[in-house]
């Protein structure tokens, strides 16, 4: 049987039914009122997608707090509904499936929040995948189909939503993503950017999940075909994989080799390095320094740390792989090996996740655009 085209608007149907007449005029009215920012972040493998409320409805005095000073670390955005759903990365399962879980996500969350799109002021879409241009028109052109023309649409690479995540929305400082994958981006206060990593597994994302894991499951072939040392990461992953023999791992490696599957593999890497395995420590500590380089490269290309290297910049960290649960801390070991070259970097743990920074970047835009029309108002 041909398999049907997805086709935009399907998912839909639920608006309908809270808009008829069955609803009461109350529901109604609250419907028009509401005014909400859907925030996303799509990595290799889920997509988050947040309905913020814009403006607080409690009272007069706390929306015109809410509108000139925004959310803060200690008072973060009001958060309505939050649906996820798989991987929206259009170089891992194509573009159609990409889009299909996009706007599904988003449904969800309208949906969950007892909205419709009609109280939509913007979307910020934050997507692996987005790294040039044409990839934010294509996007867009797409997210136009879907929303009205008053909606406003930001398409960005899933970096930007992370540093966001960090900063509460402000664009400047580094962020260092390392998870399935890994990406270093940089932004400056005049809007200038930089990138480093974050080319994918065939290009070499060395120091993320699959990186790591990848690098493990090669120590396990040369050991036992004899061109590297002996590890306990051989029984480990057999054990892990209900695997026999090392010769079994070609035959599941490239039966699925996809990146989040491998990249699971990574917290056994970390156990067998904690208990004393050299090899596994040693790609732990290449890790490290693969991570940190991609920092320094995002630094010294911008400039953030000033003319003298020592000006201050946050440095948000996002991403399992940096995570500072374990004995062996990788995150804890980039930053040391970035302090030697940058004593400046301050690092941050966000406290809201990359979906809610890519709400809180639509929300600093509507509200600068607030204030400009204002300022017009004024004049």
């Amino acid at each position: 049987m041909k398999k049907r085209p997805y086709r935009n608007g399907e998912i839909w149907d639920f608006e309908a039914a809270m808009m008829s007449s069955s609803v009461n005029h109350h529901k109604q009215q609250q419907y028009q009122e509401q005014k909400v920012i859907l925030g996303l972040d799509g990595g290799t493998s889920s997509t988050v997608c947040v309905c913020i409320a814009f403006i607080d409805n409690d009272s007069n005095n706390r929306r015109f707090e809410m509108m000139n000073d925004g959310p803060s670390p200690d008072r973060p955005p009001s958060i309505l509904a939050r649906a996820v759903a798989g991987c929206s990365n259009h170089n891992s399962v194509g573009e159609i499936a990409a889009r299909e879980t996009l706007e599904r996500v988003m449904a969800e969350a309208l949906y969950k929040s007892g909205l419709t799109r009609a109280a939509v002021l913007a979307v910020c879409l934050a997507v692996s995948g987005v790294d040039h241009p044409t990839d934010q028109y294509r996007i867009t052109s797409w997210l136009k189909q879907i929303f009205s023309s008053n909606v406003k649409l930001f398409v960005q690479n899933d970096s930007v939503a992370a540093l966001a995540s960090g900063t509460m929305g402000k664009l400047h400082g580094c962020v260092l993503i390392a998870g399935t994958g890994t990406i270093a981006y940089g932004y400056t206060e005049d809007g200038r950017e930089a990138r480093a990593a974050g080319a994918g597994p065939v290009l070499g994302d060395w120091g993320s999940g699959y990186g790591i894991s990848a690098q493990a499951l090669t120590a396990v072939v040369r050991a036992h075909d004899g061109r590297g040392p002996q590890t306990a990461l051989t029984d480990c992953i057999l054990n892990v994989l209900d695997l026999s023999s090392p010769d079994e791992l070609i035959g599941w490696t490239y039966e699925d080799p996809s990146w989040a599957r491998i990249a699971r593999l990574f917290s056994y890497v970390v156990s067998c390095a904690e208990a004393g395995d050299e090899v596994a420590n040693n790609i732990l500590l290449d890790a490290v320094q693969e991570l940190a380089s991609s920092v320094k490269a995002v630094v010294k290309r911008l400039g953030l740390s000033g003319e003298n290297g020592r000006d201050n910049f946050p440095l948000v960290m996002v991403g399992g792989v940096l995570e500072g649960n374990k004995r062996w801390d990788i995150g804890k070991e980039v930053i040391n090996c970035i302090t030697k070259d940058f004593p400046g970097v301050f690092p941050i743990h966000p406290k809201v996740e990359p979906a809610v920074g890519a709400a809180l970047l639509a929300w600093n835009f509507l509200i600068r655009q607030s204030r400009k029309d204002d300022a017009l108002e004024i004049d």
